[in-house]
């Protein structure tokens, strides 16, 4: 998506140890008309498929799966980091390991939001090595329901996370992947 692709030219930032700053305009500021704009292409890329819900994980993929699920008309149910009061009854858990904060959350959906009625579609900002996206695909697994696919703002090609999830035969669809990205000269190259 040339849209996203220039606006990660203009505004993000290469750090050291495969790091990409896009804090000013996906997870922490959030340009919700791009996000918008990235909603509408998720939905002309699942045209097909019977989305019923979607799926993403706390805290980054909250606000893009928000205004994504506007597009399909759908709702959004994020996993949780953490157990907490207000989740009553029974969970789906798994362990999921961070790329950028490295270490292990205990991850957990409510069995009432998701059921073997469902037909999900994954939605994240980034997709590096996979382990969320690991994650959300047990909870679907465990629950019954169908993946769909997978909707990823930013891809790390170099990285192995889409290369795995595209060998389980789950379609994954990035709308920026980039190549590679230079810390000491900034310049970041996506695939063609």
């Amino acid at each position: 998506m040339k849209l996203l692709e220039d606006r990660i030219r203009k505004d993000g930032i290469v750090k050291e140890g495969n790091v990409l700053k896009v804090d000013s305009f996906i997870n922490h500021q959030m340009d919700v008309n791009l996000f918008d704009e990235m909603g509408k292409e998720w939905k002309r890329l699942f045209a097909d498929r019977p989305i019923n819900k979607i799926l993403t994980i706390e805290a980054s993929g909250i606000g893009i799966a928000c205004v994504a699920a506007r597009s399909f008309n759908v709702p959004v149910v994020f996993a949780k980091k953490a157990q907490s009061i207000n989740i009553d009854g029974d969970v789906y858990a798994c362990k999921i390991e961070s790329f950028t904060k490295k270490r292990i959350y205990d991850v957990i959906v409510s069995k009432k939001f998701l059921s073997k009625d469902d037909h999900v579609l994954i939605i994240d900002d980034f997709l590096a090595n996979g382990c969320a996206v690991l994650g959300l695909l047990d909870i679907i697994k465990e629950a019954g329901a169908t993946v769909e696919g997978v909707g990823i703002a930013v891809e790390k090609g170099f990285q192995r996370g889409g290369k795995l999830i595209r060998d389980m035969g789950i379609r994954v669809e990035s709308l920026a992947i980039v190549e590679s990205m230079d810390a000491t000269t900034g310049e970041i190259v996506f695939r063609k």
